[in-house]
């Protein structure tokens, strides 16, 4: 059976989804949690990402991810992959960690009330699955980002978007009575609603919005070619990226092409180049050897091991 299209565009928004292979555990530990946000804010480097909610629960995952540049598939790809790699290097374990395919609802964010329902579902997980007693304030969980909406800004991490959903909620300030009342409200929202179950979220199976939104989804699907959802499209984003990142290393030193492929191959600048190239990108270390005449992507691989910052 052929996979189900992606549907990317710059800007858009999804409620993603994961679960454990055969609902076994994705975090073992209280480390795997802090792993899992450290291999995200890398993904948010490299894509541009903006994380609106997150969840982390025992078994499965929630994230509503907004993408500039229309590169959900490319930045999941390295996104489950690397977290799966190192998960199984920590706990020395092999083979798959999560249940195949990870789930993605595009979300509409242009009219008001469907990002914030979205948004308090995922933030209610954890009392929907009876996680906190009723003493317990929601931000009691501390894997959330509800208790990050609830700090100061400047102690949250840079890829968590806020502004939307405190809008969402009638909070025109990131301010310390904003966040009290977002608190109150969310609060009042946990009493009332018992969190409500993901059916009950305002969506048409495949996707949460309104019937608008649902056309204009189905009418980009109809006018796209298969072809065009394999790869190419969405890769010539993380491509641009990674060649504007290559013009201002080139600029910065004064170097041109022909200059780059004269270097020998373990060049320490080029070594740069290729660390920042795979730091902020999702590139391969065989686009990036081929980009920088460096050889074969294992060649530079070890060069990049060997000389860690």
């Amino acid at each position: 059976m052929a996979r189900k299209l992606r549907v990317q565009y710059p800007g858009a928004i999804y409620h993603v989804m994961n679960r454990g292979d055969h609902r076994e555990a994705v975090f073992h530990d209280a480390h795997d949690p802090r792993l899992f946000l450290a291999t995200l804010c890398e993904a948010c480097t490299k894509t541009d990402w903006q994380i609106h909610s997150f969840c982390l629960m025992s078994n499965h995952f929630h994230l509503v991810v907004e993408t500039p540049r229309a590169n959900l598939v490319s930045g999941m790809k390295w996104f489950m992959s690397t977290y799966t790699a190192r998960f199984n290097r920590k706990h020395r374990l092999l083979g798959h960690l999560f249940a195949g395919r990870y789930k993605a609802l595009p979300v509409d964010g242009s009219t008001t009330g469907y990002l914030k329902s979205v948004c308090d579902y995922v933030h209610l997980n954890p009392v929907r699955a009876q996680l906190l007693t009723p003493e317990q304030p929601l931000q009691a969980y501390p894997w959330s980002s509800y208790p990050l909406y609830l700090k100061e800004p400047a102690q949250r991490p840079g890829w968590l978007r806020t502004d939307r959903l405190l809008g969402e909620w009638g909070i025109p300030l990131d301010s310390s009575a904003g966040r009290e009342q977002f608190a109150r409200a969310m609060e009042a929202r946990r009493i009332s609603d018992q969190a409500e179950s993901l059916d009950e979220l305002p969506s048409c199976a495949w996707c949460v919005g309104s019937e608008q939104f649902r056309q204009e989804l189905l009418l980009q699907m109809s006018t796209v070619s298969l072809r065009s959802y394999a790869g190419p499209e969405w890769q010539e984003s993380a491509e641009k990226k990674a060649c504007r990142i290559l013009d201002e290393e080139l600029h910065s030193r004064g170097w041109d092409l022909e200059e780059l492929k004269r270097r020998r191959k373990g060049d320490p600048q080029k070594i740069q180049i290729a660390r920042r190239l795979r730091d902020q990108t999702t590139m391969t270390l065989a686009w990036i050897a081929q980009y920088l005449s460096m050889g074969t992507a294992g060649s530079l691989g070890n060069s990049l091991r060997s000389q860690s910052p």
